[in-house]
């Protein structure tokens, strides 16, 4: 079984992150589509995040490191190196206030 190393690809991610004109990376670690679970590794520059979209299943967020919020209509919640949060099952956005890195982890429901 491999194991990845999440505090050393972080730094790798944020670098490549930098290198964009969005300010972030992701890479799919677990799954991808046609898998029910997936595993991303989303790097996010200061000041940059994701606008408002809906989760494609249940999800978590833990971050690795930096700082993120999370905001749905009715609630901010911030999200710190070391915590894991559960991923709002509405319409949500995500903006980092430090170059962070998270790992998403999503339960995509399969269709028969």
């Amino acid at each position: 079984m491999d194991t990845v190393h999440l505090q050393e690809l972080a730094a790798d991610h944020l670098e490549q992150a930098g290198a964009t004109s969005s300010g972030r990376h992701s890479h799919t670690l677990v799954g991808g589509h046609g898998h029910a679970l997936r595993q991303t590794l989303m790097a996010l520059k200061a000041d940059h995040g994701l606008a408002d979209h809906e989760s494609p299943g249940e999800a978590t967020v833990q971050v690795i490191t930096g700082h993120i919020t999370i905001s749905t209509a009715s609630t901010v919640t911030h999200v710190r190196a070391g915590e894991l949060c559960v991923v709002p099952g509405e319409l949500h956005s995500v903006q980092s206030l430090e170059d962070s890195v998270m790992l998403l982890t999503v339960l995509v429901p399969q269709t028969p």
